[in-house]
């Protein structure tokens, strides 16, 4: 999802918030999440996860090219860990037209009976 699309979703839910607004807010909280993470502080949304920065250590590399040592330098980078509630929706069955939680099969095809003999045993199978 990027940015606009993000922003085109609040306004289809808050359609008595005007899009200028909206954008201004979605504009504001990336740019105080971006301020915080450049100074180093931790970002914690609740059921949603933690981004933080850490720090990679400086080290000796090698170039692939020419198999020489190069120094790495230390670097920042950003974690993301999703929070207990993001990880359970993402591990949840996907959601059905009927409420079942059980997907259909792709391409309309019928699920597999547990008891079907495969191919791979050979046994043809009897009616």
């Amino acid at each position: 999802m990027t940015r606009s699309e993000l922003i085109e979703r609040i306004v289809e839910r808050a359609p008595h918030v005007p899009r200028r607004e909206v954008e201004a807010i979605v504009h504001a909280v990336f740019d105080e999440m971006s301020r915080a993470l450049v100074a180093g502080k931790r970002i914690e949304l609740r059921g949603f996860g933690v981004f933080a920065v850490r720090t990679r250590r400086a080290r000796t590399g090698r170039n692939p090219k020419t198999g020489e040592r190069v120094l790495v330098p230390t670097r920042r980078t950003l974690s993301f860990s999703a929070g207990k509630e993001l990880r359970e929706r993402l591990n949840a069955p996907p959601a059905t037209a009927d409420g079942s939680g059980v997907a259909p099969p792709p391409d309309g095809a019928l699920p597999a009976h547990p008891l079907a003999v495969t191919p791979a045993f050979n046994i043809p199978a009897t009616g």
